[in-house]
């Protein structure tokens, strides 16, 4: 029974630690990006729930669901929050993983990275730079010379196309 209180105890100090770092995090994110800055209430109008979801409360989209996902058409995947360009068809690969997969971002500081210590495991999250929308998050298992997937949720993203 000892260990079992225990076992709580240190889940209870864990998640307690994780949730005022991402508070932190939060802060922090706000003083260093966001040329493109809406209330609360003015993303919730703009967006759709899942896209408020995923873009501001960094959700993520169930796998394979994505409209982007097998997307092949030529063209510019911009932030779904503010319209920012942030990666061409080009950088777009299949990494049978379940969302889009792009080997590098659009040049000139167009995605942010920040630490993401959420859901017990220590990841690197990607965000727009322009509004700080959520993305997804960059992964080095990359198969091109990059080495680099970024793994981004349809959600996040619009899509012009090339003309």
């Amino acid at each position: 029974m000892r260990i079992i209180q225990l076992i709580l105890l240190l889940f209870i100090f864990t998640a307690s630690v994780s949730c005022a770092q991402e508070k932190k995090d939060n802060q922090d994110m706000k003083s260093e990006i966001t040329p493109y800055q809406l209330s609360d209430e003015e993303w919730r109008k703009k967006l759709s729930e899942e896209e408020y979801h995923v873009l501001r409360e960094k959700g993520t989209e169930r796998p394979f669901t994505g409209k982007f996902n097998m997307h092949k058409e030529k063209g510019i995947y911009v932030c779904g929050g503010c319209g920012a360009e942030l990666f061409t068809s080009e950088m777009k690969f299949d990494s049978h993983c379940g969302w889009p997969s792009f080997d590098r971002e659009i040049a000139g500081g167009k995605v942010i990275q920040k630490e993401d210590r959420s859901h017990g495991m220590i990841r690197t999250e990607i965000l727009c730079a322009n509004c700080g929308s959520h993305l997804g998050h960059i992964f080095d298992d990359g198969p091109t010379e990059t080495g680099l997937r970024y793994c981004v949720n349809s959600v996040s993203l619009d899509f012009k196309k090339e003309e």
